[in-house]
């Protein structure tokens, strides 16, 4: 996903002035590395339409192959999980819509449970760097992971 718009102005409702931030992270169910290709594109324009609806603004977001990280602002009218459960579900009927093959017969969610959130404050530009780079440490991390049961100098069992 792109970098849509960056807006540290307060924003304003008819009696509020607000500049709610959150930083979100959230799974497919299983954390199944499911976000790739045509359906990562896909997930993407679901959830900036989503977020449009709602009135909350995408500051930043990167869709990786098992999650997703969100930077946003969300109106103080709307609570985080009242949007979370909004993003997730009306999510969910969009991705099976255009993909039914996902869709388990048992299975109905698309997301795990739970998500990560937490308010920006004066670390906006760090979570936004590390939201734009968390795709190639997602890359490196899963890379350096790789355990050898076998040394392939000596050929004997590693411990």
């Amino acid at each position: 996903m792109k970098k849509l718009k960056n807006n540290d102005e307060m924003s304003s409702l008819s009696h509020t002035k607000w500049n709610c931030q959150y930083h979100i992270v959230f799974t497919p169910k299983y954390r199944r590395k499911a976000i790739y290709n045509k359906l990562r594109k896909d997930i993407g324009r679901y959830l900036r339409r989503l977020c449009d609806y709602q009135g909350v603004e995408i500051i930043e977001a990167n869709a990786c192959s098992d999650h997703i990280h969100m930077l946003v602002k969300i109106p103080p009218k709307l609570s985080v999980s009242k949007f979370m459960g909004y993003l997730k579900g009306k999510s969910t009927l969009m991705i099976y819509d255009r993909h039914p093959e996902l869709q388990s017969k048992w299975d109905k969610a698309f997301w795990a449970r739970g998500y990560y959130v937490d308010t920006v404050g004066r670390n906006k530009k760090q979570i936004a760097e590390y939201i734009r780079n968390q795709l190639q440490e997602d890359e490196m991390a899963d890379q350096m992971s790789i355990q050898e049961y076998i040394d392939p100098f000596t050929g004997s069992k590693t411990k």
